[in-house]
């Protein structure tokens, strides 16, 4: 079994939580990405939220939500994708940078345009009260 490790940034604005799809890709995913050799958590989030979202994430305000693992969307069967989520409050304004060509704000009912993991993060904020 193989497990891609990444990293996950939850932020949700009237019950619904902010979504992007990549150039080519045909899901949305919660803003993140993977970790690059020697950086902490909170270095990696924000970092890759600035490449994909052009903001900046508030270190101070970082707080951790958990962990989710699923197949991973077009992986071969048995790769894992492990999702460490967290909250923070950003400065700036969200505009699709890199890779993301789309941000989206999605609810609780978008759940077949999302991958697997996604969908487990959708189930525990929706339980959580927080996404419609």
């Amino acid at each position: 079994m193989k497990i891609i490790d990444k990293l996950a940034w939850i932020e949700i604005k009237n019950k619904s939580i902010l979504s992007t799809r990549s150039y080519g890709k045909d899901k949305y995913y919660i803003p993140g990405g993977k970790r690059e050799n020697g950086e902490t958590d909170e270095q990696a989030l924000c970092r890759e939220i600035k490449e994909e979202l052009s903001i900046d994430i508030k270190i101070s305000t970082i707080k951790y939500v958990g962990v989710f693992q699923a197949q991973a969307h077009g992986h071969p069967e048995g790769t894992i994708v492990k999702m460490t989520c967290y909250m923070a409050d950003f400065t700036g304004q969200l505009k699709a940078d890199a890779e993301i060509e789309e941000i989206k704000w999605l609810n609780y009912s978008d759940k077949d345009i999302i991958a697997e993991v996604d969908k487990l993060i959708f189930d525990y904020l929706q339980e959580k009260g927080l996404l419609d």
